[in-house]
C-alpha cells in the first residue's frame, strides 16, 4: 500500500512540475510544448497537411497563457480531404495527424487506387474486405477504393462503405462512392469490372452481349480518358472475355496487354478436381491451364498439368475419366453449385480475383504458370490475334506477364481449343458495332454455352 501511495505522490509531483514549466514558458513569451493532436486515434489514417502542424505565431507584448493545456482547434484536430470524385465517404473524408503513424508509413508503399464496379454485389461484398485488409496487395500497401454502382444501388453502396468504415482497416486510406464511371476511374491503378447485367428469362445470349457490351464500351472510354495510363483491368462480369475485348477496343490509349478476363476461378476448380481424383491436397497441383472462353467451351488442360511435379496423366492414368468426367465437371461446376444452394458463386469468385491479382503482382514460381484471359496478339499457339483468350501466363510480379510458349497441344486439345476460339470469334461478330468493325452479324454456334453466372 505504501508503495502505491508513493507512486501516486511521485506522479503528482511530476504533474506539478509540468504545470510550473508551462507557466515559465508563458512568462518568457515562449510557447509550451505543442500538444500533438490525434494521438489517441486509431492508427491508419493519412497525415494532416503540413500547414496544420505549424505553430501559431507569437503575439506582441505579454503572452497570455493558462496553466491548463489548450484544446486544439477543430481545424488542427482534423482536416477534410476531398476524394477523387469529391465524395469521400464518412470517416474516409478525414485525415489525422498521428505521430505513431509516421514510423509505420516509412514501411508503406505509395497508395494504390482501385476501382470496383458492381461494388454493391455479392462478389464485391466478399472481395472488398480482402482488399482493405491487405490480403490482395500485402501488409504494407495502403489502398484507396473507388466504388462504382448505379443510382438504384447507391444506398447499398453506402451500406458497404459503412461496413468498411466500421472495420477499422489501417491500410484503407479512402473510400469513394460514384455512379459515374469517369468519377470512379479517375487516376485508378487497377480497375476491377465486376458489375454486369444478368441474363433474364427469355433473353438471348446475343442480347446479353449487346446490353453488357454497351456498358463495357462506356467503361472503356472512361478508363481511356481518366485512368492511370498503366492501369490494369480485370473483367469479371460475364461474358467476361468479350466484355474485356470491348473495353480494350474502346480504350485505344491504354496498353492492350493490361486487359484481362478472369479465368482463375476455372483454374482453381480444375486443380480441385485433379486433387480429389489423385488423393492429394490441391497445393500439389501445378501448371494448370484454362484455354479459351469463360463458358462451357473452356478447355481445362490435363495434358500439361502436373501433380506432385509429375505429369497429371502419369499420376491419373484413366484417360477416359480425364476426358469424359474431369473436363465437363470443371466446365459445369458453377451450375452444380447453384443446384446445391440456389445462387451462383460469389465467395470463390472473390477469392479467385484475389488470386488473379496476386498472380500478376507476385513472381510466378519457377516452372509454373497461371491462367488469364489476355489479348492474343503475337501468341505462338496459332490463335486469332484479336481476341481475349485464356492462356498460360507467368509474371515477374511487376503487374506484367508473358504467355508461356511451347506447351504440348495434342489432337484432343487442338480440337477443343478450336471450338472455344470459334465461339469467341462469333461473339466478336455480335459486338462488331461496339468495337469499330463493319459488316458484323450475330451467328453464335448452336447450343447454349452460357455459364450460370450469366443467368
Amino acid at each position: 500500500m505504501a508503495a502505491v501511495v508513493a507512486k501516486a505522490q511521485a506522479c503528482l509531483v511530476a504533474a506539478r512540475g509540468r504545470v510550473e514549466q508551462r507557466e515559465a514558458d508563458c512568462q518568457t513569451g515562449g510557447l509550451p510544448g505543442a500538444r500533438r493532436v490525434g494521438l489517441n486515434r486509431p492508427l491508419g489514417r493519412s497525415l494532416a497537411p503540413a500547414a496544420a502542424l505549424k505553430r501559431a505565431p507569437r503575439r506582441s507584448g505579454a503572452a497570455r497563457c493558462s496553466a491548463a493545456p489548450q484544446a486544439p482547434s477543430a481545424a488542427a484536430e482534423v482536416s477534410e480531404r476531398e476524394g477523387a470524385s469529391g465524395k469521400g465517404f464518412g470517416v474516409f473524408r478525414l485525415t489525422y495527424d498521428l505521430k505513431e503513424e509516421e514510423s509505420a508509413r516509412r514501411k508503406w508503399s505509395k497508395t494504390i487506387r482501385v476501382a470496383v464496379s458492381g461494388a454493391a454485389g455479392m462478389i464485391s461484398n466478399h472481395f472488398l474486405f480482402k482488399l482493405a485488409s491487405g490480403e490482395v496487395f500485402g501488409p504494407n500497401q495502403p489502398v484507396a477504393i473507388n466504388m462504382l454502382g448505379s443510382e438504384r444501388s447507391k444506398e447499398a453502396l453506402e451500406g458497404v462503405a459503412m461496413e468498411l468504415e466500421d472495420s477499422l482497416f489501417p491500410l484503407l486510406r479512402e473510400v469513394t462512392i460514384s455512379i459515374d464511371a469517369r468519377d470512379a476511374f479517375k487516376d485508378v491503378d487497377w480497375a476491377l469490372l465486376i458489375g454486369a447485367k444478368p441474363r433474364g428469362p427469355g433473353m438471348e445470349r446475343a442480347d446479353l452481349l449487346d446490353i453488357n457490351g454497351q456498358i463495357f464500351a462506356e467503361q472503356g472510354r472512361a478508363l481511356n480518358d481518366v485512368a492511370n495510363p498503366n492501369v490494369k483491368v480485370i473483367v469479371v462480369g460475364n461474358p467476361c472475355n468479350t466484355n474485356a475485348l470491348i473495353c480494350l477496343k474502346n480504350a485505344p490509349k491504354l496498353n492492350p496487354r493490361n486487359f484481362h478476363a478472369l479465368t482463375k476461378l476455372d483454374e482453381n476448380r480444375a486443380k480441385c478436381q485433379l486433387a480429389l481424383k489423385a488423393g492429394v491436397f490441391y497445393d500439389k497441383i501445378s501448371n494448370m491451364t484454362i484455354w479459351g472462353n469463360h463458358s462451357t467451351t473452356m478447355v481445362p488442360d490435363f495434358v500439361n498439368a502436373r501433380i506432385l511435379g509429375f505429369p497429371a496423366t502419369d499420376v491419373i492414368r484413366d484417360r477416359k475419366w480425364l476426358e469424359e468426367q474431369f473436363t465437363p465437371q470443371v466446365q459445369t461446376r458453377g451450375g452444380a453449385l447453384i443446384k446445391k444452394w440456389g445462387r451462383s458463386s460469389a465467395a470463390s469468385t472473390a477469392v479467385s480475383l484475389v488470386d488473379a491479382i496476386r498472380a500478376l503482382t507476385t513472381p510466378t514460381a519457377p516452372g509454373d504458370w497461371f491462367s488469364s484471359g489476355v489479348y492474343t496478339k503475337g501468341n505462338t499457339y496459332g490463335i486469332d490475334d484479336d481476341l481475349i483468350f485464356s492462356l498460360p501466363c507467368r509474371s515477374k510480379g511487376d503487374g506484367d506477364y508473358e504467355v508461356v510458349p511451347g506447351l504440348i497441344v495434342d489432337e484432343y486439345l487442338r480440337a477443343r481449343i478450336k471450338k472455344t476460339e470459334d465461339e469467341l470469334l462469333a461473339e466478336k461478330k455480335c459486338v462488331s458495332h461496339l468495337i469499330g468493325l463493319e459488316n458484323g452479324y450475330c451467328d453464335l454456334p448452336e447450343g447454349d454455352t452460357m455459364l450460370p453466372g450469366e443467368q
